[in-house]
């Protein structure tokens, strides 16, 4: 998963207010038990020494969301006296969290919402197509292209001159699929998107696919469901879609862990994979991280580690934080100063499911990483 989506809540200084919030059924008691949390989130955040008007902010953004709205739950997150993101959840979360902290608290978010791929859609026909994009902050309009309209149908004529005609409709198809392609090329590398899904005629589809760039080709996947269409959206081609995208995802951390296993070497040789918090804590100020590995449930999530207002400002130690310039130092989480230092040097975050660590070789304490170079350790 790409961070980007979070740059609102690198771009202030703390300290920040984080919710997670789940509205509950839409009936009588879910509203007493949305009323409830409310008080009790909002208390909490005064007894942790939040201010009046960001406590403010939480308790009118929370009383706003309808479970209609956020069916799985909601993550805020304000500071300053303002709230300055609200995400959607893909689970809800299995207890609600109210905490006001140095640093956003990030990992509950990512383990709650679905980390597949940002995925873009291209619903294609013979003329054209248009491009969507599915991530995090939910489908977005991704552009459009059109080809050459005239003449895309054949005849049922065996008479020569129709023949004639079906040779331009055919030339005229493979045009319109390399124009296709190389426009869905340009999207794909321009919104950093992870998986491509095609969507339309059986015929149209391999046609584009074919036309692509065999790196684009690699991540791309077809789907019979839905079309370029007005109309054609279907439930079939959503779950087509939320498939192509889990699998890809079960495919990276698969392939991730078994790079990490093999990246890992003694201290007398090089390694491009770490993990504890001593080496991560190097790895990102370095920004030599190129995948951060979380797995939830690891004891090393929430060890104290200092940081500063810049997030190359991480250290185990405080002394050591000191040194690095910038004001006082001051005590977080440890995974909240990894991410956020992740998320500002465009590092990937895989979260490691429980399901998938069990009885297997992951990272220790439930940190780890897969280096953008090859370092040779100095112990």
């Amino acid at each position: 998963m790409q961070l980007s989506f979070l740059a609102p809540l690198f771009e202030r200084r703390g300290p920040w207010a984080t919710v997670y919030f789940d509205p509950a059924q839409n009936d009588e008691s879910g509203a007493k038990r949305r009323e409830l949390f409310v008080r009790e989130a909002c208390r909490d955040l005064e007894e942790e020494g939040a201010d009046a008007a960001t406590v403010q902010a939480v308790r009118e953004a929370l009383a706003n969301i309808r479970p209609a709205d956020a069916p799985a739950g909601r993550a805020i997150f304000a500071a300053g006296g303002e709230v300055v993101l609200s995400l959607n959840l893909s689970r809800p979360p299995q207890r609600q969290i109210a905490r006001w902290t140095a640093l956003p608290r990030l990992t509950p978010l990512l383990e709650l919402s679905a980390q597949d791929p940002v995925c873009l859609v291209a619903y294609i026909d013979r003329t054209g197509a248009d491009f969507e994009l599915r991530g995090a902050t939910g489908p977005q309009d991704a552009g459009q292209v059109e080809g050459r309209h005239w003449p895309v149908h054949r005849t049922a004529s065996s008479d020569w001159s129709e023949r004639h005609f079906q040779l331009r409709v055919e030339n005229t198809w493979d045009q319109n699929a390399g124009e296709i392609a190389e426009a869905l090329s340009s999207a794909y590398a321009e919104s950093g998107a992870e998986l491509v899904v095609l969507v339309g005629d059986p015929r149209e589809r391999p046609a584009v696919r074919d036309e692509l760039p065999e790196a684009v080709r690699e991540v791309t996947v077809e789907t019979e469901h839905g079309g370029h269409a007005a109309g054609s959206f279907s439930p079939a081609l959503e779950e087509a879609v939320e498939q192509a995208r889990q699998e890809y995802t079960r495919r990276r951390i698969e392939e991730a862990l078994d790079r990490f296993r093999a990246g890992r070497s003694g201290t007398d040789g090089p390694a491009d994979a770490v993990e504890g918090v001593p080496a991560l804590v190097e790895a990102v100020r370095e920004h030599r991280v190129d995948t951060l590995l979380i797995r939830p449930d690891g004891a090393d999530l929430a060890r104290e580690t200092w940081a500063g207002d810049d997030p190359d400002q991480v250290a185990v130690r405080r002394t050591d934080a000191q040194t690095l310039g910038g004001g006082d130092p001051f005590p977080v989480r440890a995974d909240d100063a990894l991410l956020r230092t992740a998320a500002v040097t465009a590092a990937d975050v895989l979260i490691i499911p429980p399901a998938d660590s069990e009885g297997r070789d992951v990272p220790a304490g439930g940190l780890g990483a897969l280096l953008r170079w090859t370092y040779a350790s100095a112990g």
